[in-house]
């Protein structure tokens, strides 16, 4: 018997997969679609594991309920997008191939890629640790990316696609506009090639990150104590971050997976209690719209940011 991930990432590839390359034209594409496929499971995996852990958690102690929860309905169609279609094709089958020509562009000029053993000899044979250490650095070139968005008109009209949600739940993790969803892999994808991230283990690394950052979200009372809470992001924490908005003060709380970079920086709020959230600033179809709605006036305010900067320029 082998991996039940890698039986039903076979059957999909080969039965599904492979014929439907084959009719395009596009069977050079078959190891990578393998690959794909191994992830996306990997994936439906993850939100199965976030549904039976978070679901509980807001069913036990919720912080708000409401009567119609037909917004929930439209995140849950975000996250299945993301993480078994859009997230192991960009992690996987892009991340590889920039990779591998990259890497190959160095080597034909006598360079030796970039790997953090090579900045740092004494990883090397350490798997488990360096997968650590690549885990910290890539959430914090990810609270940089999440702390600018909130400060550059233009691109935080697109991540208020994000902030719009009044009904926040753990679906809403991947409640993202689709450029936006684009810059933050091509900033994560950056950083992970500068260090050296193998391409096999780009993917797990986002799936591991994400499953906290979709916990944080999580409409539930719940909090890691004083300590726990200053090691790993809790929804409470990561709740005063998407309550700025509507009460008017200024963005705290960045971190995804873990606030010591808040800590660090000084946008760090631990006294703030679960506040509601959303951002009354934008369309009401950026709230309550459908997925296209919701992308089509992310691209609205868009365009506006960047006409009132024209215009001030």
């Amino acid at each position: 018997m082998g991996d039940p991930f890698d039986l039903i990432a076979g059957w999909i590839h080969e039965t599904v997969l492979i014929p439907l390359l084959y009719t395009l034209g596009l069977m050079r594409w078959e190891e990578l679609a393998g690959g794909w496929a191994l992830f996306a499971v990997y994936g439906a995996v993850q939100v199965m594991l976030t549904l039976a852990i978070c679901l509980p958690l807001e069913r036990w102690r919720p912080v708000e309920q409401w009567p119609d929860k037909t917004a929930v309905g439209v995140d849950i169609f975000y996250t299945v997008l993301s993480r078994v279609g859009v997230l192991p094709l960009v992690t996987f089958v892009l991340f590889y191939q920039v990779q591998v020509a990259l890497n190959g562009w160095i080597v034909d000029r006598g360079w030796i890629p970039p790997t953090l053993e090579r900045f740092i000899p004494a990883l090397t044979g350490h798997s488990l640790l360096t997968f650590a250490l690549y885990a910290v650095i890539l959430d914090c070139a990810d609270y940089w990316r999440h702390r600018v968005s909130h400060r550059v008109r233009w691109w935080w009209a697109l991540h208020s696609v994000h902030h719009a949600q009044r009904q926040m739940t753990f679906w809403s993790d991947d409640r993202n506009h689709l450029l936006d969803d684009l810059i933050a892999f091509l900033w994560f994808g950056a950083v992970a090639l500068l260090i050296g991230v193998p391409p096999l283990q780009f993917p797990i690394l986002v799936l591991v990150l994400r499953f906290v950052e979709s916990l944080s979200h999580a409409n539930a009372r719940v909090s890691f104590g004083s300590i726990g809470e200053r090691l790993l992001v809790s929804p409470r924490f990561h709740r005063a971050h998407h309550g700025v908005r509507a009460h008017g003060r200024r963005s705290v709380n960045y971190g995804a997976v873990l606030p010591w970079w808040d800590m660090l920086f000084g946008t760090a709020d631990f006294s703030r209690d679960y506040v509601p959230t959303g951002d009354p600033t934008g369309d009401e179809a950026l709230a309550t719209g459908s997925w296209l709605a919701q992308q089509r006036s992310g691209l609205r305010r868009l365009w506006r940011a960047l006409v009132s900067d024209h215009r001030a320029a």
